[in-house]
């Protein structure tokens, strides 16, 4: 049983028991993505998938670029995962490398002059598995990537002088097996489970509360919020709240807006009136307004 927050290792492979990756969704169709066509239209979107040696901590590499020379600037929104990117960035007000923790309100980036972001998306709980850091410290926090890993030296700098995405990925690949290899990154069973669990509370929409979550995966309510608190960084109430909320916002960009009480029930909510209010304070504006500016 999983109730010691500590890393348990049981093999001395390098990144032992690659994760099976899922496909990668374009941005057009992701979750998370605040009205994504419109998105879309004011930069360049592209995502990789994670190579077999990092697939277990990394879920997949995305990338964006704009030009906006001429025109105003663009202010792209996200509801973001409760996940850690280490990203790569040059834009009108910084460049260089960052780590962004797990971000709890909408997280909006102006898109001026010319820029760009190449990002690495850790899995849920992978950042802290593969680093020991208590994620939870990261919460709402972007800090510069050699602050919160200090090997990375000039990493940042070879990123960016690479336009080439294939060879970025390759760049951060070997980083990440080198990193594992001076840490002594081990299998961790603990992390498995926090995959298993994560994995569950994102795809069943079924699964609206916590109770329903230990009750699945048989784990204590306060070991699953210490695992919740060193792994992923919030309580497991946020991550269920988050997850339902992205599929509000992803059935109502992609049309759903005949039977708003059905979605809100169909989302775990007491009534339309609930979704409707927790809706409008995350993303701010009313579901309806959402789908209509969405679509």
């Amino acid at each position: 049983m999983a109730g010691d927050d500590s890393v348990r290792p049981e093999s001395s492979d390098l990144l032992p028991e690659s994760y099976a990756p899922r496909p990668v969704p374009p941005p057009e169709t992701a979750k998370g993505i605040l009205r994504p066509r419109e998105q879309i239209r004011a930069s360049n979107h592209s995502r990789l998938p994670a190579g077999e040696q990092v697939s277990r901590y990394v879920e997949f590499y995305w990338s964006v670029r704009w030009d906006r020379r001429g025109q105003p600037p663009y202010f792209a929104e996200v509801l973001g995962f409760p996940v850690v990117n280490m990203t790569f960035e040059h834009t009108h007000e910084r460049r260089g490398g960052f780590v962004t923790g797990v971000w709890t309100t909408k997280y909006v980036r102006e898109l001026a002059g010319v820029g760009e972001a190449f990002g690495v998306k850790f899995r849920p709980g992978g950042f802290g598995a593969f680093t020991g850091l208590d994620v939870g410290a990261l919460r709402d926090t972007a800090l510069p990537l050699t602050e919160v890993l200090p090997e990375a030296g000039d990493l940042a700098e070879k990123i960016l002088a690479d336009p080439d995405e294939e060879s970025r990925r390759t760049l951060v690949e070997t980083f990440l097996v080198e990193a594992a290899t001076r840490r002594a990154v081990t299998d961790d069973s603990t992390y498995r489970l926090v995959l298993r669990i994560m994995d569950a509370m994102e795809s069943d929409r079924e699964l609206t509360r916590v109770d329903q979550v230990t009750e699945r995966f048989d784990t204590p309510i306060r070991t699953l919020q210490r695992l919740f608190r060193r792994y992923v960084g919030v309580s497991p109430k946020w991550v269920l709240r988050r997850f339902r909320l992205q599929d509000g916002a992803q059935l109502l960009a992609q049309g759903r807006t005949s039977d708003l009480a059905a979605l809100a029930l169909d989302l775990g909510y007491f009534d339309q009136a609930h979704f409707s209010r927790e809706f409008a304070q995350e993303i701010g504006m009313a579901p309806l307004e959402y789908a209509r500016l969405a679509l």
